[in-house]
């Protein structure tokens, strides 16, 4: 048998010898007994399709899953009856467990009023794609409310009214798909969460003139600081006003003292030189 016969039987043999340990392992593999093992759950209540604010939650829109005991739902319900006919305040996704901190309280119904904060006010304002940043305030978003005033025989002024302001709707529903995605919503009316002074505010500046919202980044909390613009300043700085006359005339300035020049005498010298002796004498 010469060499290159040897090289290929040792070469069959070892793929063969591999083959036959690879069907032994996934033989004794497979015949391994399945060993399940059992994980405490408890119940806990979902939903089953993505929900939206202010939607009254109802028995088709719920549904009760096995849930890990070892991660428990903090504020989570295990009977549908304890969510039945009462509001979301906060959108909440398919399959995610429903909590106490996402619902109205019992008895305040649904739609918007249960997500008003206490103590506050939902105000409403009227918008186009201009004044609405092109359609970016969204419900969730942080604005600043700015009037413009057109003032009999004056200069129009503009000056922030209300700043870091939240957003609660957009028209008259909340498109969490437009939102999600990004995407601005058309809308003609903006609803806004104010406290009952700022409400005023923002009522009398729609009543005198126009209303235009500034969107927030919603990491900056700080309030405007804001002293206005108005056409005289709108390039920079207003002139300062010339002093008007009095009537009255101004007192004379004080005549400064003649002092007489009094000219010096320049006096006159001889010089004399005697031998190697020199003089300075003065001429009389």
């Amino acid at each position: 048998m010469n060499r290159g016969t040897r090289t290929l039987v040792v070469l069959v043999v070892a793929v063969l010898a591999a083959a036959a340990a690879s069907y032994g392992v996934y033989t004794a593999i497979s015949n391994i007994p399945e060993r399940r093992v059992e994980i405490s759950t408890r119940k806990a209540v979902v939903a089953s399709t993505q929900l939206s604010v202010g939607q009254k939650l109802t028995s088709d829109l719920v549904k009760v899953v096995d849930w890990p005991e070892r991660t428990p739902v903090q504020g989570g319900f295990a009977d549908i009856a304890e969510v039945l006919d009462r509001g979301l305040i906060s959108g909440v996704v398919e399959n995610e467990p429903i909590t106490e901190s996402k619902l109205a309280a019992k008895g305040a119904g649904a739609g918007m009023p249960p997500t008003i904060t206490p103590g506050m006010r939902a105000i409403s304002v009227r918008v186009n794609d201009a004044s609405s940043v092109a359609g970016f305030v969204a419900p969730g978003t942080r604005v600043d409310v700015m009037t413009i005033i057109q003032r009999a025989n004056e200069d129009p002024f503009s000056r922030v009214v209300v700043s870091n302001v939240q957003v609660l709707t957009a028209n008259t529903r909340y498109d969490q798909e437009d939102a999600k995605k990004g995407e601005s919503i058309r809308s003609t009316v903006v609803t806004l969460m104010v406290s009952p002074m700022d409400a005023e505010r923002i009522t009398l500046a729609q009543a005198k003139g126009e209303l235009m919202l500034t969107l927030r980044n919603p990491l900056d909390v700080q309030p405007t600081e804001s002293t206005g613009v108005s056409t005289a300043t709108l390039f920079g700085a207003a002139p300062k006003p010339a002093s008007k006359p009095t009537g009255r005339k101004a007192p004379p300035a004080p005549e400064l003292p003649v002092v007489p020049v009094v000219e010096k005498e320049i006096p006159y010298t001889v010089e004399s030189i005697r031998g190697a002796k020199r003089s300075i004498d003065p001429l009389k």
